[in-house]
């Protein structure tokens, strides 16, 4: 984050600069994108690091919801569990329930009826892997090794914070123990449930699916980011129902579904970034008429799964025209595309500059994993995704010095940068998981590169975390490390990248070495982000252990997937959301395979 918004706008990484007025600030929070704060004006300490002034969240949205967290009695207790038998049908009785309603969920208006819908029948339901891989995880519950505890252990630490501080809202602000919205929805809580199922958090899990069923409601009147949305919220629920089995989730995700569909509506069919969910108006931000080329086309896998599950073949069909729409577009590079697309046009804008940073990077990722979705059965996506592959080789890659890492930098009509974001530590993952699923072994011998050098822009690191943005040395000198950083770029965001790919890496060669770097990542969260009062903080200073200056803010993603891909790292079990069997989405939800393997 800056100071100040004049700050903000001569440091910002892309080419397109916002326009603002000096009584806000802007910050770099979202996955891949800004969001507008206000600053609050409190100073806090906390024992375990120095503390900077901390920025309030100011994101276009419904007031804060004031909701209280759970008191756990046992009257509330006995009250739930009747609640629970009338309305929710578990794993054994999701099938009377489907038969009785013909899943024809609709949402509050905001899409009609599209005629005949043909859900999944009761048999086909009973065969997919949410059953067996429910087993496992129970039977895996039992077995943590002292690694994975360390993570349970920092997820209750965080959700301890999140339960007691921010109870139903979007984020957690640990050191002013209190809350940020950005849309109103209990993000936090939504990306998290998987991870609580996974984790074996039973008590924990059905907490925050009793506050989905009692406070989650979609009808009201808020603008929210379509990519942000469908990735955290209905990838959540999604995923939440296929692991549990419980029929609600499915409810919640084909209404908050049909409440996206709006921003469809454009000239071109590429959708508009930002959707009310309560009115159906979508529009464009009000700086651009464009959208982000990832934004477009990495909501992909959730809307084709909602497909499948509810026998709505529109969501598919408006996700899959962007697809194929992408493909035919000129501008591209070898395969590589522009950060940019209009959504009146159709077409890329801003040309010229390629990055696998904010901007592109899922864009690259989704075709791999539509590709593994759909039984590898869609050739056009695999087709791209290797030309794709093929343009980040022969205009992307350098090597560092004085160690020779291999990196992915920027191109900017025709200049090369030896940059990179920490977003493109997503990369080694991705290229592994297409090696196991057979394409060529070179792409596993690059993953491996790319992850040594993902790896030391941590070790190199005085708190051994990883700066935002690196710039990569180029010269031949003994005295420079090969990840510089630059003061605008050396905050942390409690981002997964990394350690998603360190998951991949292991889980696929069985390298104990890449749990070890997992293993000191971890470390040094809990030593330089966890704050004592309960939560995790994002910090703006990788280089200073004495004065790290917490951001007092801990992202959804934190506990959707930073800790959830921990956990699978220390994992030694290759079954445990079989990678033949689950493809996870870019916030870690796992979605099961169409024809697993």
């Amino acid at each position: 984050s800056r100071s100040c918004a004049s700050r903000m706008w001569l440091s910002l990484p892309r080419e397109t600069r916002f326009h603002t007025s000096a009584s806000m600030t802007w910050t770099l929070v979202s996955r891949r994108g800004l969001e507008m704060k206000k600053r609050d004006g409190i100073i806090v300490r906390v024992t375990l690091v120095s503390v900077q002034k901390p920025q309030r969240h100011f994101r276009r949205g419904p007031p804060n919801l004031q909701i209280r967290a759970p008191k756990g009695d046992s009257q509330e207790r006995r009250q739930d569990q009747a609640q629970r038998r009338a309305e929710v049908v578990g794993e054994a009785g999701w099938g009377a329930e489907a038969q009785r309603d013909g899943l024809r969920w609709r949402g509050a208006g905001t899409k009609p009826e599209q005629g005949p819908r043909h859900p999944l029948k009761k048999a086909e339901f009973s065969s997919w892997p949410f059953q067996q891989q429910a087993l496992r995880i129970r039977a895996h519950r039992a077995s943590q090794n002292a690694r994975q505890k360390a993570v349970v252990d920092a997820f209750l630490h965080a959700w301890a914070g999140y339960r007691k501080f921010a109870w139903g809202h979007d984020e957690l602000k640990p050191l002013t123990r209190s809350f940020s919205e950005w849309f109103g929805l209990g993000l936090t809580l939504i990306d998290a449930l998987d991870t609580m199922w996974i984790l074996g958090l039973k008590k924990e899990f059905q907490e925050a699916r009793k506050w989905v069923s009692k406070k989650l409601r979609f009808r009201k009147d808020v603008d929210v980011n379509l990519f942000e949305s469908t990735i955290r919220i209905l990838g959540g629920l999604l995923s939440a129902f296929h692991l549990s089995g419980d029929v609600l989730f499915l409810k919640k995700a084909e209404d908050f579904g049909n409440r996206l569909m709006p921003a469809f509506r454009t000239p071109s069919k590429i959708p508009y970034s930002i959707v009310n969910i309560g009115t159906g108006v979508a529009h464009p931000p009000r700086w651009t008429s464009d959208s982000t080329v990832s934004e477009v086309t990495s909501i992909q896998l959730e809307f084709r799964e909602l497909s499948r599950l509810t026998g709505d073949k529109t969501f598919q069909e408006a996700a899959e025209e962007v697809t194929r729409h992408v493909h035919g577009l000129h501008g591209k590079l070898d395969g590589l595309v522009p950060m940019f697309i209009n959504t009146d046009r159709g077409s890329f804008t801003r040309l010229g500059v390629f990055t696998l940073g904010a901007g592109a990077d899922s864009y690259y990722e989704y075709l791999l994993k539509q590709w593994i979705q759909g039984g590898k059965k869609e050739r056009q996506l695999l087709e791209d995704y290797l030309e794709a592959v093929n343009g980040i080789r022969k205009h992307l890659l350098a090597r560092s010095e004085p160690r020779k890492l291999t990196f992915v930098g920027e191109l900017n009509h025709g200049r090369f940068s030896a940059r990179m974001d920490h977003l493109v530590c997503f990369l080694p993952g991705t290229l592994a998981l297409g090696a196991h699923h057979g394409l060529p072994a070179e792409h596993m011998k690059l993953a491996q590169a790319l992850m040594d050098t993902c790896y030391q822009m941590y070790r190199q690191m005085e708190t051994g975390l990883s700066p935002e943005i690196a710039h990569f040395n180029l010269h031949r000198t003994k005295a420079v490390k090969d990840v510089q950083v630059k003061a605008a770029d050396r905050h942390n965001l409690l981002r997964p990248e990394t350690v998603e790919s360190l998951f991949y890496l292991h889980r696929l060669t069985g390298d104990r070495k890449y749990q070890d770097w997992g293993w000191e990542i971890l470390r040094s969260f809990n030593t330089y982000t966890r704050v004592p009062s309960g939560g995790y903080s994002s910090i703006s200073n990788v280089q200073d252990p004495r004065h790290p200056q917490p951001r007092d803010k801990m992202e959804s993603f934190f506990l959707g997937e930073t800790l959830k891909y921990l956990y699978l790292l220390f994992s030694d079990d290759p079954d445990l959301l079989s990678l033949d069997t689950y493809v996870f989405n870019t916030e870690a939800h796992p979605l099961p395979i169409w024809a697993p393997s």
